[in-house]
């Protein structure tokens, strides 16, 4: 009876430890949940980056068009964040291409992490010539090649081509163009490795021809649909000041707030750019809300930059952060990214150690509070931070709990 007893312990003993290794099997495969901020469930694509609230989530886009990163930097960049885009001049003067630069920096990020997702850079509206794409789209060369030279706009008054300080504008109406600049696009998507894309300029230079702005618009749109067409269902495309683009938004996968002069940063349209974040979310799109403290004050900051730029926005950059993080966290939903610095290239940010944005956040507890209706005082809670913002004098506090 006493060694019947003992196998019947033992047999006991080995169930209840395959029940609690099934439980927790069940745990680890179990899908994590993100609400946005009305209730609803976010649904990811799988082409998404993988997201959470750990820390305050971020985005980061560099370039330097002299020379690929170090690998001290790499660590650095990657160790904020799993979703970056390479600039679009980096490294060109290094290896000759910027595709070429985007190509060979995917390549040391994914090393590091095969999960991180990293975007390659084109523009839709101006012809920058950092890649052998765009290289004859020059003053110099741009006669040699009567192809290439019927995408550009015109201006009406001089008959001459039109650009902006050199680089030539692109002229969205002409569908040949449109044909060459989606088979561009996608195949730099192709040939730098990237999971997707950031397209940068949304407009078409619809302020150039008023008369046709219908048509400037639908013919974005449908570049853009095209565009996502060719590159697929698995990769991203990420367009600059999307949301809201009624014909462009139904073809991208995320949308970037840029914040570029102060009207952007104005409370009005901090409050209208929180409802497109639950407007991108409930569209399952992803959000990138996008400082630039150089835009905060645009005299001060245009002194700043002609002045001791690198140390003195880095200081107005350290300064503003509790701001322009309340300012994100607010509006935030799942699969919102904060981006922040003051500029686009390496040396603006991407490479500063801010503390507080690896503070541990935790997920949202429900949406803002509008302290006073018509006011602007709002609040929001997080599982470990308390925000308060008041966007018409521009302060804010983050309780960390």
């Amino acid at each position: 009876m006493k060694q019947i007893s003992l196998i019947i312990m033992a047999i006991l003993v080995l169930s209840c430890g395959t029940s609690k290794k099934n439980v927790s099997s069940n745990l680890t495969n179990k899908k994590v949940q993100f609400l946005i901020s009305d209730g609803s469930e976010f649904i990811p694509h799988n082409s998404y980056p993988s997201f959470n609230w750990e820390v305050t989530p971020q985005y980061c886009m560099f370039g330097d068009g002299t020379r690929l990163l170090s690998s001290k930097e790499v660590k650095t960049i990657a160790a904020k964040t799993n979703f970056i885009c390479i600039e679009k001049h980096h490294a060109h003067r290094a290896v000759g291409y910027a595709e070429i630069g985007a190509k060979k920096e995917i390549a040391a990020f994914k090393a590091l992490n095969p999960e991180i997702k990293a975007l390659y850079y084109f523009n839709s509206a101006y012809a920058w010539p950092f890649t052998s794409y765009n290289e004859n789209f020059t003053r110099s060369k741009i006669d040699d090649y009567p192809e290439l030279k019927k995408f550009i706009l015109v201006d009406k008054e001089t008959g001459e081509l039109k650009h902006r300080r050199n680089t030539f504008c692109f002229d969205v109406l002409n569908p040949d163009f449109r044909a060459w600049w989606v088979k561009t696009v996608a195949q730099g998507v192709i040939d730098s490795g990237a999971d997707g894309v950031f397209i940068d300029q949304m407009h078409g230079f619809v302020w150039l021809r008023n008369s046709q702005k219908k048509e400037v618009e639908k013919a974005m749109g449908m570049m853009m649909m095209n565009l996502k067409k060719a590159i697929g269902p698995e990769k991203i495309l990420l367009g600059n000041n999307a949301s809201g683009v009624k014909d462009v938004f139904p073809a991208i996968d995320a949308a970037m707030f840029e914040h570029y002069n102060s009207k952007k940063l104005s409370k009005e349209n901090l409050l209208k750019e929180w409802g497109y974040m639950l407007a991108n979310a409930k569209a399952g799109k992803m959000s990138i809300f996008r400082i630039g403290v150089e835009a905060e004050k645009e005299e001060a900051s245009q002194t700043l930059i002609k002045g001791s730029r690198g140390a003195s926005l880095k200081g107005l950059s350290k300064e503003r952060l509790e701001y322009y993080q309340a300012c994100y966290l607010i509006g935030a939903q799942p699969y919102s990214y904060f981006q922040y610095g003051w500029g686009w290239r390496l040396n603006t940010g991407p490479l500063v150690d801010y503390p507080e944005l690896m503070k541990p956040l935790g997920a949202p507890k429900g949406a803002y509070n509008r302290v006073v209706d018509n006011g602007w005082e709002f609040t929001r809670e997080f599982e470990h931070a308390s925000v308060w913002v008041n966007t018409e004098i521009q302060e804010a506090k983050i309780t960390w709990k």
